[in-house]
């Protein structure tokens, strides 16, 4: 009776400390970018447009390619045309299972960079409403337009190309039974949410003059926490018309892990912290 208790002790210390501890500070950051909607709902709605546009762009091309899915799958496998029943639908139906998956992790990027591009005025007006609630929001000193468009465009490019490859590599995985249809997908998961943290917290981080090495690099040393968000960006964007609502509290909770990883030396900001404003206390919701 003692060892369970004292296993079930070790269990929860395990579990509310360390890496474990901040993967949830992660999630708790976006929960904290959702409490927007009830204190700067004007905003939040501004941001959610953009969303809406390429949103809508995105589902058509979903559904195009739901439509032509068992074509595409057949020519994506065209080494089975031949073989024997079950290999041929089984090996067919890992394809597919694969082919998701790939769609899935590129769509999800890729709806986040073209909707930040879209919804920059917008976005960038939720980013500097957080910075400037906790008091230190960066000047105004930003590097001429050209300068910051081309900027923005290489590190797009040179971040749509890793997830392309790591997609790649997960898509081949997708073809080994059990492990493509198990592990793969939280892999899945896992890289695509890394990607997403990377991509979203782009403003606070280009505000400072700061390269997307320098970004990856921060966010590194705050690995657990920078999961944490990303993958419940990543989660929520796949419900639904859900990504509509959660983008414009995503670039919020990204400014928060943002700022964490940009001091470095201090603890993840907690759950329970809360934003003084003008307009009141954001809370976890």
């Amino acid at each position: 009776m003692q060892e369970n208790q004292r296993l079930r002790d070790a269990v929860f210390a395990a579990a509310t400390s360390g890496p474990v501890r901040r993967f949830f500070a992660g999630i708790g950051l976006l929960f904290r970018g959702l409490g927007m909607w009830f204190t700067s709902p004007k905003i939040m709605f501004l941001g959610a447009i953009p969303a809406l546009i390429v949103g809508a762009m995105y589902t058509a091309l979903i559904v195009i390619l739901l439509v032509n899915i068992d074509a595409v799958i057949a020519w994506v496998t065209p080494f089975a045309d031949g073989w024997d029943e079950p290999w041929r639908t089984a090996t067919r139906f890992a394809a597919g299972a694969a082919l998701l998956g790939l769609t899935v992790l590129i769509v999800v990027y890729t709806f986040a960079a073209i909707t930040l591009t879209v919804g920059d005025v917008f976005y960038e007006k939720i980013w500097r409403e957080v910075e400037t609630r906790l008091g230190t929001a960066p000047t105004d000193s930003e590097p001429p337009f050209w300068t910051s468009l081309r900027r923005g465009i290489g590190n797009g490019l040179r971040l749509l190309l890793n997830t392309a490859l790591i997609g790649l590599s997960l898509f081949a995985l997708g073809f080994i039974p059990i492990v493509g249809q198990t592990i793969v997908p939280v892999l899945g998961v896992a890289f695509g949410g890394w990607f997403l943290a990377v991509e979203l917290t782009g403003y606070a981080f280009d505000a400072r003059g700061l390269t997307l090495r320098d970004r990856r690099r921060m966010l590194g040393v705050r690995r657990s926490t920078t999961l944490g968000f990303g993958m419940a960006v990543y989660v929520l964007f796949l419900i639904p018309f859900a990504a509509i609502f959660v983008m414009p509290a995503a670039v919020a909770g990204a400014t928060l892990l943002s700022r964490s990883a940009l001091a470095p030396g201090e603890p993840d900001v907690p759950l329970g912290n809360q934003i003084r404003s003008r307009e009141g206390d954001v809370g976890t919701p």
